[in-house]
């Protein structure tokens, strides 16, 4: 199977799935040197782990870290960091139910069609329990990232039809955490969280969008061609579970502006260059300008409901089927870390790649 490694010189190659033994991945890439607090690594996965509030999945899994590779004394040995995170409560039998149906939204179906067999326990593979190994990488690449002054800053915006009022600035770096749906608007997380309850009550699901934004990164990050920084946290984003979208800066509003409108004027002031307006978020071309990188990903609704659906089973017959086990009504507040750990991921590796570029 190929496709299981993100990044050219700071890279992941994750392994494992939801309900085998454990997952795991190698980070390659990472300069020596680097003082790495595996506290702060396993902070990220507790943020992302299920069964931290009544909107997220029952399923009780401690996501403790274990480091085999790459990091001595707290520092960055400039070879390869394994890691594994060894599944302690795994229940495939939840899934018995399910082994002939292909579930409406799922990958059961495709990963069928592509391979010939697939594992019904939750998914296998294709689980979003993969992205704990994500985390893994992103908190390290977070690091490295502090060490060159740039932070990534994630939060949800919307759910369903509630959004924020705006997308203010104001919300970087603010302490999105501090509430279970991860949302700094106190007002919107309010609503945010009534709605989940109320539709989890339903049996039913929701989606929504989580902004991101970027701040201190240099002007230079990217590629005028097929790997232009937007293009790559677009492929890193959209290889999230449940993402459907993905835009940078005005987005698909610019489609609804002139040229007049949207064009950032540059602004020159004690010798630093900058922009009077982000409606570029950040991304020139491909390349970094120096403003803060912000875009917006758009999450489906979680696929799998406690309500009566229609689909086929393995027979090729016509049913009526009620999924059984462990989900979230809602995926988009755990899903904050995990888009923070793919930013700093393909930032990290821009970063690095930036070296070759000039003397």
């Amino acid at each position: 199977m190929s496709g299981n490694t993100i990044g050219t010189v700071f890279r992941l190659t994750s392994f494992g799935e939801s309900h085998g033994p454990a997952i795991g991945g190698i980070v390659e890439g990472c300069p020596s040197g680097l003082a790495i607090d595996t506290g702060k690594i396993q902070q990220l996965l507790d943020r992302r782990k299920p069964g931290m509030s009544e909107i997220t999945s029952p399923r009780k899994e401690a996501d403790t870290v274990e480091i085999l590779s790459g990091i001595y004394e707290g520092i960055s040995t400039g070879t390869p960091i394994g890691f594994i995170i060894r599944n302690s409560d795994a229940r495939p039998g939840d899934y018995d139910h399910l082994k002939e149906i292909y579930r409406p939204g799922h990958a059961d179906y495709t990963w069928q069609a592509k391979y010939g067999n697939r594992d019904h326990r939750g998914g296998g593979r294709s689980s979003a329990r993969e992205t704990a190994s994500r985390v893994v990488a992103g908190a390290i690449a977070l690091q490295l990232l502090e060490h060159h002054n740039i932070t990534v800053s994630a939060w949800v915006s919307a759910v369903g039809t509630v959004e924020m009022p705006d997308e203010h600035t104001s919300y970087i770096n603010s302490n999105v955490y501090d509430n279970d749906v991860r949302c700094p608007h106190p007002a919107t997380a309010a609503k945010i969280l009534e709605l989940i309850k109320e539709v989890k009550a339903q049996g039913d699901s929701l989606g929504g969008i989580i902004s991101c934004s970027v701040n201190g990164v240099p002007a230079g990050l990217g590629e005028p061609v097929f790997d232009k920084l937007h293009a790559s946290l677009g492929a890193a984003m959209l290889s999230i579970n449940a993402v459907k979208g993905f835009e940078t800066g005005s987005g698909f509003r610019a489609a609804r502006m002139k040229g007049s409108e949207h064009n950032d004027a540059f602004h020159a002031e004690q010798g630093k260059i900058t922009t009077t307006t982000n409606n570029s978020g950040g991304i020139q071309g491909g390349i970094s300008n120096g403003s803060p990188v912000n875009f917006r990903v758009a999450f489906k609704p979680v696929s799998t409901i406690s309500s009566e659906q229609q689909s086929v089973n393995t027979a090729g017959e016509n049913i009526s089927f009620t999924a059984k086990g462990r989900h979230d009504p809602c995926v988009v507040p755990r899903a904050v870390p995990i888009v923070e750990a793919m930013t700093a991921i393909i930032i990290a590796d821009h970063l690095l790649r930036n070296r070759l570029s000039k003397l």
